[in-house]
């Protein structure tokens, strides 16, 4: 392996290690022991169902490559998934308010253990149906567990504020480590072993039973809103109101989906961007290095999120601008370095600052999770949670969608510029969204000054 990679990991590895170790009390809250064990048996849960999720990643193309189908099958595999989530993914995901949130992570559990199973078998329509299912499970994954949280959080009477811990702790293990983890861990299954590429996803099922079986021992149930009057059809016409009342909720969901949409097209960008002449770079080595990133991301996070300045709605703005110019580098060094001819090879020069760039815009993910976690807990109304979060995911799993769909037609520098166009409005947004909540907090603290007053204008207290 190339110094380079191992420079950049090194690197990042040492600046995860010097921000952790080097918190001070400032950089912490000062919690209860009930809520650090609440807090803990969420990590242990939500960890386990990111090991669930990221042990299958990375074998599923591969998967699918070696039952024979070819590109084009394997894409409509891949939009099946991703219009599953849209359609019914919205609908199983927005019945958590109604059923219950604990319900909903359970059948998340199950949906995404049925999926795997379906992995056994080589018949495309088999494997269809798993992508549907787990397309199911993607929506669960992220609006069930977070709207359980938030809910129980404040059920049992924690400070607001803590919330933060839990959001930035989340990210840090279940996006970074496990990610870093489940990597090797495939790794292992399939190349040590010779298990075939159907191992991990075995894995991954049992990674789920034991998270499900802690969820059913452990947590209790809690509802948005459980009312016997109210069917989807209302419950979705509820939530569309919700959204069209607050401009708040209605940026943060267009924030939402311009970074995600940005974000799960790079995923599937990555790749021939640093190996356009079919480089030899180490693929596993090089994820392994932007999970790093992002926790490193996660990492400044929670030091931001635990203090009252900057808020979270004025430094995204920053995150934002910074992961729409990380994204712009392709088309920028496609502009000014002269590409090469030569087929194979070690990885370009264009290609290495190209990897900067995307470590810089994973950096920017691992911020962006704990950070939108904490705005749609203060924006989102309680008995709406899960229903309005995943309307949040309509418009995303639309775009990856079409790009998905003309990934082949549009050149690369096309599909990069997009993303960095797509992440500067979501900045735009931001700044629209801080002016919206400085001015509602202004509002709220002249009401309370209103009311501290007698008729006359004298304050009470004095």
């Amino acid at each position: 392996m190339e110094p380079f990679y191992l420079v950049v990991f090194g690197s990042l590895a040492s600046l995860v290690a010097v921000l952790e170790l080097s918190k001070t009390s400032k950089d912490r809250f000062s919690t209860s022991t009930a809520f650090n064990s609440f807090k803990n048996n969420y990590l242990v849960v939500y960890s386990l169902m990111m090991a669930g999720d990221w042990l299958q990643g990375p074998y599923v193309y591969y998967l699918y490559n070696h039952y024979g189908f070819g590109k084009g099958e394997i894409g409509h595999l891949f939009i099946a998934g991703f219009g599953s989530s849209m359609l019914f993914g919205t609908v199983v995901g927005s019945l958590a308010d109604k059923r219950g949130r604990k319900r909903a992570c359970v059948t998340y559990c199950i949906t995404y253990i049925l999926s795997c199973i379906t992995k056994h078998s080589p018949q495309y329509k088999v494997l269809m149906l798993g992508r549907v299912l787990g397309g199911i499970a993607t929506s669960l994954l992220f609006s069930a567990f977070e709207s359980w949280l938030v809910a129980e959080h404040n059920k049992r009477g924690f400070d607001q504020q803590w919330l933060s811990i839990t959001f930035a702790k989340a990210i840090f293990l279940g996006n970074g480590l496990m990610a870093i983890l489940s990597g090797l861990f495939g790794n292992v299954l399939v190349d040590s072993l010779k298990l075939g590429p159907v191992a991990p996803f075995d894995a991954a099922s049992c990674f789920l039973s034991i998270g499900m079986i802690i969820i059913l021992s452990t947590w209790t149930e809690n509802y948005g809103d459980p009312s016997e009057n109210k069917d989807l059809l209302t419950q979705f016409k509820g939530a569309a109101a919700a959204i069209a009342a607050d401009e708040k909720i209605t940026l943060l969901g267009a924030i939402q989906s311009l970074f995600e949409g940005s974000m799960y097209t790079f995923v599937f960008l990555w790749t021939p961007a640093l190996s356009p002449n079919d480089e030899d770079i180490p693929h596993g080595f090089i994820f392994a290095t932007f999970m790093l990133s992002s926790m490193l991301g996660s990492s400044i996070a929670s030091r931001l999120l635990a203090h009252p300045t900057p808020r979270v709605e004025s430094y995204m703005q920053t995150v934002f601008m910074l992961s729409s110019i990380a994204l712009l580098l392709p088309v920028v060094t496609n502009l000014l370095v002269a590409p090469s001819n030569v087929k194979g090879g070690s990885i370009s020069f264009s290609g290495c600052i190209q990897l900067i760039g995307f470590c810089i815009f994973e950096a920017c993910v691992g911020i962006f999770w704990p950070s939108i976690m904490k705005m749609r807990s203060q924006y989102i109304p309680e008995e709406a949670r899960s229903t309005i979060m995943n309307f949040f995911r309509i418009p995303l799993n639309i775009f990856v969608c079409i790009a998905l769909y003309n990934v082949k037609a549009l050149p690369m520098t096309v599909m990069f510029g997009m993303c960095s166009a797509f992440l500067f409005v979501a900045s735009l947004l931001q700044r629209r969204l801080m002016v919206i909540a400085e001015i509602h907090k202004s509002r709220s603290q002249d009401w309370l000054n209103m009311e501290e007053m007698d008729p006359e204008g004298v304050p009470l207290n004095g």
